[in-house]
């Protein structure tokens, strides 16, 4: 079973443009839910560039990943990176939940 089975995510835009001519303060909220539990495990507000950059890198995990695997690469702390794999810090100077 893939990932993007026990697990959904949901992108909210701050505004009707699309991220590559949005205003840049606008704020996008991505989050990663559970869907047995209805639960929110991830969520970000992130300008609009950054918030389609991380959907499609949740997206592309969450297709091609077991949910063992999704859940130890982006739910589970790394010593290097405190928010996500790859030692990317999805959330500067930006609020991370």
């Amino acid at each position: 079973m893939r990932a993007n089975r026990a697990y959904r995510l949901i992108v909210r835009r701050g505004g009707w443009l699309p991220a590559s001519i949005a205003d840049p303060g606008r704020a996008d909220h991505v989050e990663v839910v559970e869907v047995a539990s209805g639960e929110v495990l991830l969520a970000w507000n992130l300008p609009p560039i950054r918030a389609s950059r991380l959907a499609r890198a949740l997206r592309t995990d969450l297709s091609q990943l077991e949910p063992a695997q999704f859940a130890e690469r982006w739910l589970e702390p790394h010593e290097q990176s405190d928010f996500a794999p790859d030692g990317r810090d999805w959330s500067e100077s930006d609020s991370w939940v």
